[in-house]
C-alpha cells in the first residue's frame, strides 16, 4: 500500500469578552450564591446587561487575579453562581469574569 499525505488546514480564531466587578462590599460566599451580570463592567468600561452565551469555548473566573476552579462556579447570561464553596471575599477585591468563544474554519 503506498503512503498517502493528507494536509489538513484548520484556522482556529477565539474571541474575548471580559467583565470586571470591584466588590464596593464583603461578599459571604456560600454554595448558591450569585453575583448577578449586571453587577460587571464590560471592556469598554460601560455596564453589563448579560454575559454572553458560549456554545464553543469557556469561561474563566478569576477573584483577585487568580482563576478559580471551573468546578467552583457557573456562569448564565443573567449571573454567576458559585458552587460548593464557603468564603468571605473582601470589599475592594477584583473580580473578572471571561468569556471566550472559539470558531474553527477548514
Amino acid at each position: 500500500m503506498a503512503l498517502s499525505i493528507i494536509n489538513i488546514h484548520v484556522n482556529v480564531t477565539g474571541t474575548s469578552t471580559r467583565f470586571f466587578n470591584v466588590l464596593a462590599a464583603d461578599l459571604a460566599v456560600t454554595d448558591g450564591t450569585t453575583v448577578n451580570a449586571t453587577d460587571f463592567l464590560n471592556d469598554s468600561g460601560n455596564a453589563a446587561t448579560t454575559f454572553p452565551v458560549v456554545t464553543n469555548g469557556y469561561y474563566n473566573f478569576y477573584i483577585n487575579g487568580v482563576l478559580q476552579e471551573g468546578d467552583s462556579y457557573t456562569i448564565s447570561t443573567t449571573s454567576l453562581t458559585f458552587n460548593g464553596v464557603t468564603a468571605n471575599i473582601k470589599a475592594g477585591t477584583p473580580l473578572v469574569v471571561e468569556a471566550v468563544e472559539v470558531t474553527t474554519e477548514t
